[in-house]
């Protein structure tokens, strides 16, 4: 059985999960035994690991499958997930340290640089508040992002955005996850007090983007195209999945709900061709949503595979793409939500949840997808001036 054939056989498992960990902000026991069952959470750590080294394509349908039944448990599949495929990237000493003692487990992240890493002699000095970890109740670890100076490579100067791995006893979690959508991703507070972290358990971004193409550590043993893939836009590509699968779960319900419900005068809606129009649009919007996910995971696998480094525009199209399908399956949710009636603003209307869900996935700051329009279109034209933006 495919992770994708999996993933549709515990759809109902996922489901039935769904409410409680909304109730209690965090996937319960349950929602995250059919996440391992699945395998999504190590399908894109190394096979040498014991993990799934699966395919891009694979695994962003993965998530969306998952996302479809519970959208707590495909954003945590989606961000929890993607983490192993980082991990590989750093040196041998630092996966051993990490997945050694067990190699199936988890690490979160919170990326956003509002906590302090500085470059200290042998390593990093960290400290400071992240926000938006997702999962992190479930992991025994956390990647951080931030700034630590600056850093050259092909004779340019950038600032050094750097990755730095800590163990859970370096790190508390504050439970600030008190939201309206995604209320299961349990994404709490990371707080740090001054820790060190030894150099091999950093890796700068500036490689990633700036210097994609230069060998790095990780890349020696794990030398799968999976390993060569670039970082923003990997990162890009699933977070768009994770946002689709709330999407798509949205949208069945919405049918469900349509199916049975009737006017104020009595009336089937499913009889009145407005509602079928409505219902063939947002078909085909996700429809074409999820095909341009799956068609920039491909591809992005199919330049790994050739060796090839993709260009800055070639880059830039892609996350894009794949934000501005995330942002169209949210427009469709939203068209949808304005014919639900009034009665689905209440709180325990079968559509609040999972529209609320919705939102706050398309909310991602990877999704938004004006400078990404800027920073590809402004390549594609030849332009001076270009949006700032990790690719």
């Amino acid at each position: 059985m495919s992770m994708i054939e999996k993933a549709r056989a515990a759809a109902d498992a996922l489901a039935a999960a769904d409410a409680p960990s909304a109730e209690q902000r965090r996937l319960t026991p349950e929602a995250v035994a059919a996440l391992d069952g699945i395998g999504v959470l190590r399908a894109l750590q190394p096979a040498r690991w014991g993990g799934g080294e699966a395919h891009l394509a694979e695994y962003a349908e993965t998530v969306i499958e998952i996302g479809r039944a519970s959208a707590s448990a495909g954003w945590v599949a989606s961000v929890v997930g993607v983490h192993p495929w980082q991990i590989a990237l750093f040196p041998e000493e630092t996966q051993e340290e990490v997945w050694g003692a067990d190699p199936a487990r988890r690490i979160a992240s919170s990326y956003t640089p509002t906590g302090k890493i500085e470059k200290v002699p042998g390593g990093y000095r960290v400290s400071g508040r992240w926000s938006f970890s997702s999962g992190s109740g479930i992991c025994s670890g956390v990647i951080l992002g931030g700034i630590a100076g600056t850093r050259e490579v092909n004779g340019t100067e950038y600032p050094d955005f750097v990755s730095v791995i800590l163990d859970e006893g370096d790190y508390r979690i504050e439970e600030t996850w008190n939201v309206a959508g995604l209320r299961g991703t349990g994404s709490d507070d990371i707080v740090v007090d001054g820790v060190f972290v030894p150099e091999h358990r950093g890796q700068s971004h500036v490689y990633y983007t700036h210097g994609l193409g230069i060998p790095l550590p990780g890349q020696e043993r794990n030398d799968a195209p999976l390993y060569r893939t670039p970082w923003a836009v990997t990162f890009n590509l699933i977070i768009a999945a994770g946002a689709l699968g709330a999407c798509l779960g949205f949208y069945d319900q919405w049918v469900t709900e349509t199916r049975g419900r009737r006017t104020n005068y009595g009336q089937l809606l499913r009889e009145e061709p407005v509602v079928q129009n409505h219902l063939a649009e947002a078909a085909w919007q996700l429809d074409a949503a999820v095909l341009k996910v799956k068609r920039t995971a491909s591809e992005l696998m199919e330049a790994a595979e050739r060796a090839e480094v993709p260009s800055l525009e070639q880059r830039a199209f892609w996350r894009w793409d794949v934000a501005r399908s995330a942002n169209a399956a949210l427009d469709t949710v939203q068209a949808l939500m304005r014919v639900s009636s009034g009665r689905s603003a209440f709180l325990d209307h079968p559509l609040q949840r999972k529209f609320q869900d919705a939102v706050a996935a398309g909310s991602h700051a990877f999704l938004f997808d004006d400078p990404l329009a800027k920073a590809w279109g402004g390549r594609h034209l030849g332009a001076e001036k270009l949006a700032a933006v990790h690719l």
